[in-house]
């Protein structure tokens, strides 16, 4: 009777595999030295595949369901062992059983910064990361290409060379976009997108498949984030002298709240806020002139600003200006301004232009 049951354990007449874990991507069902039995159950779940290896050879494999092993539903075994006529004898075998679901939330990122030509800013270094979902769709192809004779095989042991891949893919598609660094935020779904068609045919020949890629952040060095930071300020803060007057009114609001403050402290504020009010009427004339009184061209003559009914008009040339004084349009009492000048003065009094009201003849007298 003991010798019955020993044979008797060494038949299989289940394999199956239940996963309680979250990353096992390859399980080898643990054999050893049995033979699986003539008519043995096979029970292969959803999300899995079992996949036959016969001395290092693919043979069959089944997807999810309940099968009986013999001859007529194991086509490839049948013909790798010669069983023409079916067999009722155990055999040996390596079963694997291969996880097919969805392996999500796999990181991936730059090690190094990535350089790039920005339309904007130039040579400039950017960081990413994202995630990314993989599974197996080519069971037998990931044992050969990757899973090999591995018992179990994890998604941690693939991630580091996917991850490389995706690096690789990212850093060509993101240097082709010609994307400008600001406009990135506004392309990720774009962006993941077409990263994933790109990596998706390499990742094949592997037997996997991406399901999903996502770029979460595409960042810059702190000390241009820094700089970034203080133009935003300053778009924020728009007119300096209003900006300068909202500062001292709530500097004087706290100066209210602390009456018995040193009157010493309270007279350097009152010259800093003096001294940021002169800095921002300085700043806001500046600008308005600049808006105002536009530079010539460079490499042309002396242009001028005429005023003429109340309204500033120009600038002309050298040349406009004479006919404009042959068609008497332009006196001498006419206020004329030129880069250089201090301010407004009359046509008759500029060197330049005095030459010129000599050649026309005075306006006829009155008739008697």
């Amino acid at each position: 009777m003991a010798l019955w049951d020993r044979i008797k354990n060494e038949l299989i007449d289940i394999i199956e595999w239940t996963d309680d874990s979250a990353n096992t991507m390859v399980w080898r069902f643990p054999r050893h030295q049995n033979e699986i039995k003539n008519g043995a159950q096979l029970t292969v779940r959803e999300s899995q595949v079992a996949v036959f290896v016969n001395e290092g050879q693919i043979a069959d494999v089944y997807q999810p369901g309940r099968v009986k092993l013999e001859t007529q539903n194991m086509p490839v075994l049948t013909t790798i062992m010669g069983w023409k006529y079916g067999f009722n004898s155990p055999f040996k075998v390596e079963v694997y059983f291969v996880n097919t679901k969805n392996f999500t939330d796999n990181k991936w990122g730059t090690k190094n910064p990535i350089m790039l030509r920005d339309p904007e800013f130039g040579p400039i270094r950017i960081r990413a990361f994202g995630t990314y979902a993989v599974k197996v769709v080519d069971a037998g192809k990931f044992i050969k290409e990757i899973a090999g004779t591995q018992a179990h095989f994890t998604v941690e042991e693939v991630s580091e060379q996917l991850r490389n891949l995706i690096v690789t893919r990212f850093t060509d598609a993101v240097g082709e976009s010609k994307i400008p660094i600001l406009d990135l935020a506004a392309n990720y779904d774009e962006l993941s997108k077409f990263i994933s068609g790109k990596i998706n045919p390499e990742f094949g020949e592997y037997g996997l498949e991406v399901t999903k890629f996502l770029v979460e952040n595409i960042s810059l060095p702190p000390e241009v984030e820094t700089a970034l930071d203080k133009r935003s300020s300053m778009g924020i803060l728009g007119n300096l002298n209003q900006y300068a007057q909202f500062q001292a009114a709530n500097a004087m609001e706290q100066a209210a709240k602390n009456p018995g403050s040193d009157a010493s402290a309270g007279m350097g504020m009152g010259m800093g806020f003096a001294m940021a009010n002169q800095m921002a009427q300085m700043f806001n004339q500046q600008n308005q002139q600049n808006q105002q009184n536009p530079p010539p061209v460079p490499g042309s003559t002396t242009q001028y600003f005429v005023a003429i009914n109340g309204q500033q008009q120009g600038p002309y040339t050298r040349q406009t200006l004479e006919n404009m004084i042959k068609q008497g349009t332009l006196t001498r009492d006419t206020l004329v301004w030129s880069q250089g000048m201090t301010g407004w003065v009359k046509a008759g009094e500029v060197a330049d232009l005095n030459s010129s009201f000599g050649a026309v003849p005075p306006p006829l007298p009155p008739q008697p």
